[in-house]
């Protein structure tokens, strides 16, 4: 699902992949690990939580220490 070749950088590809799944409600409450995530799309610790983060900075998740990411009501 990662487009190496893009000139958009894998965080933010995975980024749009998350808003998107949690625009269309496959995503409600719990967005997944960084670790899923790596599993995933095939994708280093830091891209992963570099898209989770994008997520928190846009207002659509937020995040739980300790607990993990969530979609923002």
């Amino acid at each position: 699902m990662i487009d190496r070749d893009s000139p958009v950088p894998p965080y933010r590809q995975v980024a749009a992949i998350l808003r998107q799944r949690i625009e269309d409600g496959t995503y409600t409450r719990r967005l997944p690990s960084a670790r899923d995530l790596m599993g995933e799309f095939g994708i280093a610790q830091l891209t992963a939580r570099k898209a989770l983060q994008v997520l928190v900075d846009d207002g659509a998740a937020q995040l739980s220490p300790g607990m993990g990411y969530y979609v923002k009501s």
